[in-house]
């Protein structure tokens, strides 16, 4: 199956970079190489890095940047610091984030991220470690309550989760299929007349098996502990669990002193660490939306760091 990818608000994003042609950018999610490919042939003398947990991106985005000012790394954008390092690259003058999960993740049934087609219900974004079948049958029904609620915003949480754990007690869910019906069966039938019913839970596992969130906190703080002064920070994110993470992470950076309004003068001595480039996070025009319907839930923040 071909990796394709539409990279989504790719005009806004490399404007938001602000791109020199003999600087040094990081593409931490490279997926299908649309962002890279386009950050790596604006530059001359300048070098991208391009980073992805999973095996299957690496191998095209080493293709499609062949030829390209590129280097590829399979690596958690958590870890773009250790990275760098083993490149012996200091800082960098701009990173992009492009966050969740990717066109052909979700296209290629085999992955077990859609409840679209029938196969094994694994969902890692890496191809290692605790696969969602995994946390579907051995999980408690609170455990399983949390994720579905905290990472899903799904309204049945707990009674997905209780259907779950009655129904892996006479034989182990292990399909993407048989984890829809349960789901489906567990809500109102009024429910299930607006659309498929396993979205929400099929995206709360998503983000509980590759830890998404978690990465998301860390990826920020290794992206801005490697930009040099003036560099820039992009990140597209697709549900306000993310943006919540950025918008804060971002305001945290921008904010100065935190002294009560009270005291004459500051005595805290916070300045900030950056400045923000977008106020309000930049979203998908008519244009794009009507060519690329992943578009419509995505946002872009951008800081520039002091």
């Amino acid at each position: 199956m071909e990796f394709s990818h539409i990279p989504v608000l790719l005009n806004e994003t490399l404007e938001g970079l602000n791109i020199k042609p003999n600087g040094i950018y990081v593409d931490g999610t490279a997926g299908g190489a649309g962002h890279s490919r386009e950050i790596a042939k604006r530059l001359s003398g300048g070098k991208l890095i391009a980073l992805d947990r999973d095996p299957d991106a690496v191998k095209v985005a080493s293709e499609r940047l062949s030829g390209l000012p590129a280097t590829v790394v399979k690596c958690n954008y958590r870890d773009m610091k250790t990275a760098l390092a083993e490149l012996n690259i200091a800082s960098v003058d701009g990173i992009m984030l492009d966050i969740g999960v990717s066109s052909f993740q979700l296209d290629n049934g085999e992955r077990g991220f859609s409840f679209h087609e029938d196969a094994a219900l694994d969902m890692r974004m890496s191809k290692e470690g605790t696969t969602a079948a995994d946390f579907v049958n051995n999980l408690d029904v609170y455990e399983l309550t949390n994720i579905l609620r905290d990472f899903g915003e799904e309204k049945f949480a707990f009674k997905i989760a209780s259907k779950i754990v009655s129904e892996r007690e006479k034989e182990p869910i292990l399909t993407t299929k048989r984890l829809a019906e349960i789901v489906a069966s567990s809500v109102p039938a009024a429910v299930r007349r607006q659309g498929n019913p396993s979205r929400k839970t099929f995206q709360a596992l998503r983000i509980a098996v590759n830890d998404e969130l978690g990465a998301l906190k860390d990826g920020i703080d290794a992206a801005w502990s490697c930009l040099s002064s003036g560099g820039r920070l992009a990140i597209i994110t697709f549900h306000s669990l993310e943006d919540r993470i950025v918008k804060n992470k971002f305001k945290e950076f921008a904010t100065g002193c935190t002294c009560p309004p009270e005291l004459p003068v500051c005595i805290c001595g916070k300045k900030p660490e950056g400045k923000l480039v977008t106020g309000k996070p930049i979203v998908a025009g008519a244009k794009e939306l009507e060519i690329n319907t992943r578009s419509r839930s995505a946002k872009l923040r951008v800081i520039e760091k002091l």
